[in-house]
């Protein structure tokens, strides 16, 4: 494969996360194309600076031209993508992804995709609670953990490759997991606290709370406006290990409940100091 610096990338879905790889990697020098459903998306793009060219029609002459092709799809429209299209890869390219989840798309990607192209997942830890590509920047990235998720299929060099894109766009540490291991640790960071976050803004009608709210509330659901589609397609590919971690939070909330229905203080202030300490670990 050729490095890094000399590949062309062809980002499959211009949202978010599309549009800010495209950003991103435009502003280090590489020649970025695009394909997404609609031309006002590739307008927008081409007028920011994104893209360097772009199509909403999925042809051949044009996939071919990549070397490095990232998807940033639904995981659904992910699959069928690969399904209906792989044959317009070109002989060599390296697919990789932004997927939240997975377990139960990398396998199924590498067991289906053609022998002379490969896929490798990875994950950067990174967003913004809009979606769209208007809210594209590569600025999401910068510092951010970004995530590599190889497995016994994968060749070291295409695992040193994704991690090269890893920094390429920005991202600070660069970590190597194994899908399964990937899926509990997003579970528990990522989905357990949209969970929380969704079911704090649906207990109780908050609109005439606004006015009165401080930092505590807006930091603990920030990421409570949230992209249904999308966020319930993830919850359910990753069920069985988000369960767990829900079950997890449960326990110890109820915990928590226990020592204030019994005036437990010594139960309370021994949770709060094991909180602080562990708080502490990502500051």
């Amino acid at each position: 494969m050729k490095p890094l610096n000399e590949c062309r990338i062809l980002i499959v879905g211009l949202g978010l996360m599309g549009g800010s790889y495209a950003d991103a990697l435009t502003s280090k020098g590489f020649e970025v194309g695009a394909i997404t459903r609609k031309q006002s998306t590739i307008d927008l793009a081409l007028e920011r600076g994104l893209i360097r060219h772009g199509s909403t029609e999925i042809k051949k002459e044009y996939v071919e031209k990549f070397d490095i092709i990232v998807f940033a799809l639904y995981p659904h429209i992910f699959t069928e993508w690969i399904e209906k299209y792989q044959d317009y890869f070109k002989p060599g390219a390296l697919l990789t992804d932004v997927t939240g989840v997975k377990g139960s798309i990398v396998y199924k990607i590498q067991e289906m995709l053609r022998g002379d192209v490969e896929f490798i997942g990875a994950h950067p830890m990174a967003g913004r609670e809009m979606s769209g590509i208007e809210y594209a920047t590569g600025d999401i990235f910068k510092g951010a953990n970004y995530i590599v998720t190889p497995t016994e299929k994968n060749s070291e060099e295409a695992i040193e490759t994704c991690k090269e894109l890893g920094k390429a766009l920005g991202c600070g540490k660069i970590r190597t997991l194994t899908p399964g291991a990937h899926d509990e640790m997003i579970g528990f960071l990522s989905q357990l606290t949209h969970c929380i976050a969704v079911s704090l803004m649906v207990c109780k009608d908050s609109r005439h709370l606004s006015d009165y709210t401080g930092d505590s509330f807006r930091d603990l659901t920030r990421i409570a406006r949230i992209n249904d589609e999308m966020w319930s397609e993830l919850f359910l590919l990753n069920k069985e290990e988000l369960l767990r971690q829900m079950d997890l939070f449960l326990d110890k909330f109820n915990e928590l409940k226990g020592f204030i229905e019994n005036d437990d203080v010594s139960g309370m202030r021994e949770m709060m100091r094991l909180s602080t300490i562990r708080r502490g670990y990502f500051d």
